[in-house]
């Protein structure tokens, strides 16, 4: 059922990121899968309101090594990626490459120009749409890999 959903989130071949030993914890008043650890680490989460799969930074640096590019990836600039590896919100005016098939709400992986993971976050709108507005907010960041960053 989970490579089920990572396929259809992600694209095909996101399921090879549960390849090997695959452990999850469930919720212990639902039952319901929480947290999915593969070969020990935790990949990810699904997150309650929607079920679907929210990446770590683990599970996120190796889906992006299966997914071709640029499938989900925003691209911004190395000086705009130090300011989101915080945490901080990505703007339509700094992405300089993305995925044209995001839709609003899909889970990304923000990378700079040599395609280091910098962050994970919602897109706010899609692809087409940021990369053709120069205004406004492109990418809500859940998470950015430097300490301090938000939870």
């Amino acid at each position: 059922m989970l490579k089920a959903l990572l396929e259809y989130q992600f694209g095909k071949g996101a399921g090879r990121l549960l390849d090997g030993y695959v452990k999850v914890r469930r919720s212990p008043s639902t039952g319901r899968v929480r947290e999915v650890y593969a070969d020990g680490l935790l990949v990810g989460t699904v997150r309650a309101s929607d079920g679907f799969f929210v990446p770590s930074f683990e599970g996120a640096e190796k889906l992006l090594r299966v997914l071709p590019y640029p499938r989900l990836r925003v691209v911004v600039p190395d000086d705009i990626a130090e300011f989101t590896a915080m945490g901080r919100t990505v703007f339509c005016k700094h992405v300089i490459d993305i995925d044209p098939e995001i839709r609003p709400g899909d889970e990304v992986f923000v990378v700079n120009t040599s395609g280091r993971l910098v962050a994970l976050g919602k897109a706010v709108l899609g692809g087409l749409m940021i990369a053709s507005k120069k205004t406004g907010k492109a990418v809500k960041v859940r998470k950015g890999v430097k300490k301090g960053n938000k939870q």
